[in-house]
């Protein structure tokens, strides 16, 4: 067992989870890059000279966080709404995380608050913890903001929400991600942070980064987290 993990479990009282990753994968049936390449072409129908680096980018949320940063509302939205219809169809063929619902329910059992944040839409991670049968475990969903990626995490302010949400002290939560975005996010709000590392390269980054602990199972949160609830 972790001893680290053990040790900042003991010291929270509420668990936010980011959701492509340590919940499930949400592309896996249907691949980010086919999704980043329908953003592009939406630009392109929209009449937006699409430079090679962005019409080769295989994440559909930097192909948003980009045509944000251009400053153009309507094709934002544009491609927001693209992407949201897309995430939905993508949670009926996500695959889930190994002990991620593992993980959530034994929070609960142990008394804690589990909330997702996500730069993935609120919609579509609802949608995923319904079918699942998670929806009862897991609230609030904070999804990403409406056609303003500037907002989406490493912005802490979905972060912030989520702590408000929960009722308890940013010090007493701790947010488990797979990204470095979940990492700097957590940093900023003042949240304790896991780092995810479903990938053998991202366990040195994210240490490098602050993360407070890096593990490479959910097995081992849900592993902590069954014990404090005396199972």
């Amino acid at each position: 067992m972790n001893a680290d993990l053990d040790r900042l479990l003991a010291g929270v009282g509420a668990l936010l989870l980011d959701f492509d990753g340590p919940v499930c994968s949400i592309f896996a049936g249907y691949p980010a890059p086919q999704v980043a390449a329908e953003l592009v072409a939406v630009l392109r129908k929209h009449g937006v000279d699409v430079p090679p680096d962005l019409a080769s980018e295989p994440d559909p949320l930097e192909v948003l966080r980009r045509t944000g940063a251009a400053g153009d509302q309507d094709f934002t939205q544009a491609v927001e709404d693209t992407l949201c219809a897309a995430e939905r169809r993508a949670v009926e063929t996500a695959e889930p995380t190994p002990y991620g619902r593992e993980v959530i329910v034994a929070a609960r059992q142990a008394g804690m608050p589990v909330a997702v944040v996500s730069n993935n839409s609120a919609g579509a991670v609802s949608a995923y913890l319904a079918a699942h049968r998670l929806a009862a475990y897991v609230s609030p969903v904070v999804g990403r903001p409406y056609a303003d990626p500037g907002r989406m995490k490493p912005n802490p302010q979905p972060i912030m929400q989520a702590v408000r949400a929960v009722g308890e002290l940013a010090s007493r939560c701790v947010l488990v991600g797979d990204s470095l975005s979940d990492i700097e996010g957590a940093r900023k709000a003042g949240v304790r942070v896991i780092g995810y590392a479903n990938r053998p390269n991202k366990a040195e980054a994210f240490r490098a980064a602050g993360a407070d602990v890096v593990t490479t199972s959910m097995g081992e949160i849900a592993g902590v987290l069954i014990k404090r609830a005396g199972g």
